[in-house]
């Protein structure tokens, strides 16, 4: 495929935005700054006849109706509400009585302490979403008690990074939300396909840590002090569980079934968040301000990430990178499920050294038409709709779940070694997660092999 002269100006675009993330720039600038210094460079290079990529500043003003729908997307709401709900969740002291309760009940298991930590993952998974502060509160609960307990140290830091990254992709998830806005899909039809492929990665990490802990029982000791488990311990890790279970219910259940739209069901969960805290008597005005405060700045860095976003999609578009991406991924001569998983390859390594949220802005309205194109056999059972599309938006996400934890730019790295002990080093973290990456790769081998998966669960609420 020859190149015109205005695709060199698409591939520096993409050389020079990776280049300056390395500088430490917020990524919001970046992705702004490099946007409109290429529609310079564009419309400088069309006035020189050395291009014709037709950008100018009548084009660029599309910037402000593009920006606006942003900002007037009432799915988006959803977000803010999510993280408050997430936040609030945190520091009502749900998952430390959870994670006593638990680790009673698995005290004669070897690996038992790991295995309460993944449990409580999944469990923080499906009712906050917020990968930081998931990560940070498993680190702090959990890893004095897991090193004390002479756990591996590599075993414990990829189980605490790993459990605390499922929320990205276990509903309600931020990820999916955008994801959905972006693909022009049902955010609904995204949270009920992501339902098995987050609880398949969540059974895959507790078989690992339960099969290594009969190998080498010697990494995940048992604690001194276990105890036999009687009927009281099950009916108090029933009862510490049933506050987050109502919660996930009331939240995914009016989506499920059609009560509630995902921005309405956002409210409720902030809500009930809340009242969780306060009865707990975690509540008061200093919580309030601190989580609204978070909650406020972690959004307005997704907007802001948006607004860059937008104006380098533009400038990009109107280089023809669009057209640039998509004819050297069709132009390629191979099955459509063998460029699938060139795509996934190619996102994957992307997670090196973006975060999800540039690869979704920037990367998934380019290759949605690009999949919508393909002619793929994936059953939406006539209710789902583009079950393709929601099929291979699950499979990025899963994907994605990796970019939390390979280096350089994992952050969910960086989140536990903030709050781990001086003698752990961040090698120890990059060894523990090693096992926890294939493991994901393995769930993304399941999900592109059964699409049914990802498209059974929707079809089944929709047709009811």
């Amino acid at each position: 495929m020859g190149l015109e002269p205005e695709n060199y100006l698409v591939i520096a675009m993409f050389v020079t935005f990776i280049a300056l993330l390395f500088t430490g720039f917020p990524v919001a600038w970046v992705l702004a700054g490099v946007g409109i210094g290429f529609a310079g460079v564009a419309y400088w290079t069309d006035y020189m006849d050395w291009t014709v990529t037709g950008l100018d500043y009548n084009t660029l003003g599309l910037l402000t109706g593009r920006i606006f729908a942003i900002m007037d997307n009432w799915v988006l709401v959803a977000l803010p509400m999510f993280i408050f709900m997430g936040l609030m969740l945190d520091k009502s002291g749900v998952a430390e009585r959870m994670m006593h309760s638990i680790q009673r009940l698995f005290g004669n298991v070897k690996g038992g302490l790991a295995i309460t930590v993944t449990l409580i993952g999944i469990i923080l998974a499906a009712s906050t979403g917020i990968i930081g502060a998931s990560v940070v509160l498993l680190g702090v609960m959990s890893l004095p008690a897991m090193l004390k307990q002479n756990y591996h140290k590599p075993l414990a830091l990829g189980t605490i990074a790993a459990s605390g990254c499922l929320g990205i992709l276990i509903p309600p998830s931020i990820m999916l939300v955008i994801m959905g806005d972006q693909l022009g899909i049902s955010v609904g039809d995204l949270f009920m396909g992501a339902v098995f492929p987050g609880l398949i990665l969540g059974l895959l990490y507790i078989s690992y840590i339960y099969i290594y802990g009969r190998i080498y029982p010697e990494n995940a000791p048992l604690s001194a002090d276990h105890k036999d488990i009687h009927l009281g311990d099950v009916f108090r890790v029933m009862l510490d569980i049933l506050p987050p279970a109502l919660l996930i219910l009331s939240v995914l259940g009016s989506i499920f079934m059609g009560i509630a739209t995902v921005t309405e069901a956002s409210g409720i969960g902030a809500l009930g968040a809340t009242l969780l805290a306060i009865a707990y008597k975690r509540f008061d005005w200093e919580v309030l301000k601190e989580v609204t405060i978070n909650t406020m700045n972690t959004s307005a860095y997704i907007f802001a990430i948006f607004v860059g976003a937008t104006v380098f999609a533009l400038v990009l578009r109107e280089c023809g990178g669009d057209e640039l991406i998509e004819s050297a991924l069709t132009g390629l001569d191979v099955a459509p499920y063998t460029l699938i998983l060139i795509i996934l390859a190619f996102i994957f390594i992307l997670g090196f050294f973006l975060d999800w949220i540039e690869i979704s802005l920037i990367m998934l309205p380019l290759l949605g038409p690009v999949i919508g194109a393909l002619d793929l056999s994936v059953e939406g059972y006539g209710v789902v709709d583009n079950p393709s599309l929601v099929w291979f938006a699950l499979l990025v996400a899963v994907t994605l779940q990796t970019s939390f934890l390979t280096p350089p730019v994992g952050f969910a790295l960086f989140y536990l070694k903030g709050v781990c002990p001086p003698g752990v080093k961040l090698t120890d973290i990059y060894r523990g997660v090693v096992p926890f990456i294939v493991l994901q790769l393995i769930g993304l081998g399941l999900v592109f092999a059964f699409p049914a998966l990802v498209t059974w669960l929707p079809s089944v609420a929709y047709g009811n």
